[in-house]
């Protein structure tokens, strides 16, 4: 892996090591424990060197599905064990950013990819006041970029970043729109993008991931400040255009940025929100790691409902799922370092 990081660093990419460590403390009956793995498709942003998975005293499988780049790390424990499992991943990360000034040459996709990604999902339909909704901020826009842009800009302005949300959120979009209650976090504010684009014809989708490393662009608020990731969980959007093919874009960072950017509460007319506004419309910085694209993530062996989407470790006892957010029954920790 040294030896790669070094082949490759002349054209931007880096290289990183992402460990994540989790242990059931309080186990009751057999136990599985389920991990979401780096990405399982080279991008132009990220290419997933490895994905090492190694259960104390259970048994690893892993499954996965093409369509949604996805991973899914499983272990299973007998009644007797400890139950603790590990992933090392080893992902090249390089920034991303599609130049929409001008149509190139770019890959497409095929038909089938982006009729998926047109699909309603549990928490992000793209009927009723989703559609509505979407036909209203892009009226008078002409073309996809157009479009998608609009959509960009109104999710911006009409959203708000709200700390008190558990985890990255739940993403139900229908609910945000019928209630006026327009704040989130990333799963949420992201979702409301992705149903509006969907909603007018723009396939767009999801991509789950953690945030690895400090942002050299200026924003404390958009990196980790130490090699604990544990909380660094995010989730950003790509849009198709068929002027351009798939693009990036992350309106919940914009807002982020207004929440959290030291002093905080900044307006949306401040220079640094106005710089990230105008970047996260077709550019990521690379210092986050994606996982997949999925949504209504069934878990293999699970016997309880699908989750909304798979950025956090889960588990279950034979009392049930275990609340990944309940530090007294279950811990993991995410280190990361990068290979120079």
């Amino acid at each position: 892996m040294p030896a790669l990081a070094k082949a490759v660093s002349a054209d931007g990419w880096r290289t990183f090591e992402v460990v994540t460590s989790v242990s059931l403390h309080n186990p009751r009956g057999a136990c599985r424990i389920w991990l979401p793995a780096a990405l399982n498709v080279d991008t132009p942003y990220q290419r997933t060197r490895l994905n090492h998975p190694a259960a104390e005293g259970g048994a690893v499988t892993l499954t996965h599905n093409k369509q949604n780049a996805l991973t899914i790390v499983s272990a299973s424990f007998p009644p007797d064990a400890r139950p603790r499992l590990t992933l090392t991943s080893q992902v090249a990360l390089k920034n991303y950013t599609v130049d929409l000034s001008q149509q190139k040459g770019r890959p497409r996709a095929s038909q089938a990819e982006l009729n998926y990604f047109l699909q309603p999902s549990r928490f992000v339909p793209t009927d009723g006041i989703v559609r509505e909704t979407a036909l209203k901020a892009t009226a008078g826009a002409s073309s996809d970029t157009e479009k998608a842009r609009a959509i960009y800009d109104w999710v911006v302005k009409n959203t708000f970043r709200d700390p008190k949300v558990r985890g990255c959120g739940r993403g139900d979009i229908r609910f945000m729109l019928e209630s006026g209650d327009m704040g989130g976090k990333c799963a949420d504010l992201n979702a409301l993008y992705v149903g509006l684009a969907r909603s007018v014809g723009l396939p767009a989708r999801h991509v789950y991931g953690l945030r690895i490393a400090k942002s050299d662009l200026g924003y404390k608020s958009l990196g980790i400040a130490t090699d604990k990731a544990t909380k660094g969980q995010h989730c950003r959007v790509e849009v198709y255009l068929r002027e351009h093919g798939w693009v990036p874009v992350d309106p919940a960072d914009v807002r982020k940025v207004v929440l959290e950017e030291p002093p905080g509460n900044r307006p949306l007319i401040d220079e640094l929100v106005a710089r990230a506004h105008d970047r996260l419309f077709g550019s990521w910085e690379m210092n986050w790691m994606a996982y997949n694209y999925a949504h209504d993530v069934v878990l293999p062996g699970s016997t309880n409902k699908p989750l909304v989407y798979f950025m956090y470790p889960q588990a279950e006892t034979s009392d049930g799922r275990v609340d990944p957010f309940d530090p007294d029954n279950f811990s993991y920790e995410i280190t990361v370092r990068e290979i120079a």
